[in-house]
């Protein structure tokens, strides 16, 4: 059996799609001939400290020469080169998004993001996106050879239709952590010319940024629309399977993602999407199930999420498309198989 090692940084357990994919991938290697073990790094990436890059090299020094490192890109891409170069082990680098892409970051730390990435990234056997559209980011912006490239998109667990709300009113939902990427300070200058229709919304996701929760907060409050909008924080997987099934139209105003989960479990419970087409976004959700507009284009997202109110029979159409589609979806399986053929086929 081909033996692994998924290096991951910070708390495994934090409800993020990036950690989500991780936890998934981990439990299901081994079915597919893959003895793979976590080994943790210090949370302080992508951000970390001398003492962090230490530790770190200490932690991977330590592991058996034959074991395949496979390096969540939240600490790869921001490990310096001359410590990835040092080593030993063959490396998988793991891409959900690349780092400087992140919103909110100072130019300076954009182009340090950037040239670090690019270096770790040149030391890797192999790289694993979650997405077509990050595989060409990571080929076309960081010399990566699409022959070292494979797509494992996240899989999807098969759900129940949503139902849709119990009142005249139409319910909103958004998922996801509190950061600026998300762009909810944005969502809420988008909804506020709306604010006659019969709406409210509903945002799932730890308040992971001050900054980000302060934006928010002052947009929201700003249009006076705190009465509609209620901010749950962290929830159950039952909790956030209730929240999805009296859902009418789902909403992701993110200015980037490396392939958009929350938009694939949209799907799957046949719910009507408005979202950008940041990142990856655009070709996660066929055209059939989302109105689509450019990432910061509060007026496009506030006039689509309004057409949709508007039209229950557009939502019906659109509904009907996005269960279809959900249907097809890769499931967890499906990622796990494809990274453990990759793991397999680097293996000394």
């Amino acid at each position: 059996m081909t033996r692994a090692a998924f290096v991951i940084p910070g708390d495994i357990t934090l409800p993020t799609g990036g950690y989500g994919y991780d936890r998934r991938v981990l439990a299901q290697l081994a079915a597919y001939g893959v003895d793979c073990t976590h080994v943790a790094l210090p949370g302080s990436y992508p951000s970390p400290t001398a003492a962090d890059l230490a530790e770190t090299e200490r932690t991977l020094a330590a592991l058996p020469a034959d074991t395949i490192l496979l390096i969540d890109g939240l600490a790869f891409g921001a490990m310096p080169g001359d410590l990835v170069a040092r080593i030993t082990q063959k490396i998988v680098a793991l891409v959900h998004h690349p780092l400087c892409l992140e919103a909110g970051l100072a130019p300076m730390r954009q182009r340090l993001l950037k040239q670090t990435e690019t270096m770790a990234l040149a030391f890797a056997e192999h790289v694993v996106v979650t997405s077509p559209m990050t595989g060409r980011i990571v080929a076309g912006d960081f010399g990566v050879a699409p022959g070292r490239l494979t797509v494992a998109e996240p899989g999807t667990e098969r759900a129940a239709r949503a139902r849709g709300s119990d009142s005249d009113r139409v319910q909103l939902l958004a998922v996801g952590s509190i950061v600026p990427r998300k762009g909810y300070d944005m969502l809420m200058h988008a909804l506020a010319p709306h604010n006659a229709r019969d709406w409210s919304l509903l945002i799932v996701g730890a308040a992971r940024d001050a900054g980000a929760v302060t934006a928010f907060e002052g947009a929201r409050d700003a249009h006076g629309l705190a009465p509609r909008v209620t901010l749950s924080g962290m929830v159950t997987d039952a909790e956030l399977d209730a929240f999805y099934a009296g859902t009418d139209i789902f909403v992701m105003p993110s200015h980037f993602e490396g392939y958009g989960m929350v938009l694939g479990e949209a799907m799957a419970r046949g719910l009507p999407i408005v979202c950008t087409t940041g990142g990856a976004a655009a070709d996660t959700a066929p055209d059939a199930t989302a109105i689509k507009v450019s990432p910061g284009d509060a007026a496009a997202f506030g006039e689509g999420v309004a057409r949709l109110i508007a039209d229950p029979a557009l939502r019906r159409r659109m509904s009907d498309a996005s269960w279809a589609a959900g249907q097809n979806l890769p499931t967890w399986d499906d990622t796990a198989r494809i990274i453990a053929a990759v793991l397999k086929r680097i293996s000394p």
